[in-house]
């Protein structure tokens, strides 16, 4: 006999847009307008509120809430919109609102996330691929998380921030600004302490681009340049290491400015 791939107990709302491959667990709830695409699993007592749409292959644990309106006082309830992508695994009790008209009307999060149990993703945050949350992580709203990053356990993010690729923080660190990209950061309020070289070796970085990027960060902080002059710096050093242009655009494109 085939498994029952939706629960008896499972509520679904008739405008709920399931694959036949979905499975739902019992107790859940899938609310109007949600979309939820071939191979996801939703575990026991999970909630999920539209408008919300979900992709393939993830794997949703017991107890979490997708979808809910977003904690803003101006919310005053437009139909703002949740997106996950592909692959991603969400532990239990994680809670993801959707965007805000007054930003990005959505809150998205990209491919081949993982993403553990009790973390916060408020609205209109923008999570990119591969990157790693773990328990306890909460960004408030508005924030930007580029591809790689990983966040250590009770990780505090402010509204607007953004986490630079390859970046890594330690637990309990307490973000107010933005975070370049490889950079290791930690502490209340965090400051930066080297790069991720670990975790660049795990991706496939050669030594060599390792050692520039490790230059790079001594240029950014060590080297006594105010960040206008550093930014002249990373840029004739970007023509000889096309992956310092990473860091380079990230800082052009910073707003809150940088740990320091």
């Amino acid at each position: 006999m085939h498994a029952v791939k939706i629960h008896p107990t499972a509520i679904i709302d008739s405008t709920a847009e399931l694959d036949s491959s979905v499975e739902i667990g019992a107790y859940s709830i899938i609310g109007a307008n949600v979309k939820i695409d071939a191979g996801t699993h939703v575990a026991a007592h999970v909630i999920i509120n539209g408008p919300t749409i979900i992709g393939k292959n993830n794997q949703i644990f017991q107890y979490s809430s997708l979808g809910e309106a977003p904690q803003d006082k101006k919310y005053n309830g437009e139909p703002t919109l949740l997106e996950i992508g592909d692959n991603n695994t969400i532990r239990e009790f994680c809670t993801f609102n959707r965007g805000t008209v007054q930003d990005k009307n959505i809150t998205k999060i990209g491919n081949d996330n993982w993403i553990m149990a009790y973390v916060h993703i408020a609205h209109d945050c923008q999570i990119g691929n591969h990157t790693i949350f773990a328990n306890n992580t909460s960004l408030a709203g508005h924030v930007d998380i580029h591809d790689y990053a990983i966040l250590g356990g009770f990780t505090l993010i402010h509204q607007f921030c953004k986490i630079g690729a390859h970046v890594i923080t330690a637990v309990g660190s307490v973000v107010f600004k933005d975070i370049p990209p490889y950079v290791t950061a930690a502490g209340y309020d965090a400051k930066p302490h080297g790069i991720n070289a670990e975790g660049l070796k795990r991706r496939g970085y050669s030594s060599e681009s390792i050692l520039q990027i490790k230059r790079a960060y001594k240029t950014l902080y060590r080297n006594s340049l105010t960040l206008d002059e550093a930014k002249i710096e990373l840029a004739s050093m970007q023509a000889s290491t096309p992956e310092i242009g990473l860091l380079t655009d990230f800082l052009n494109a910073s707003t809150r400015g940088i740990v320091r």
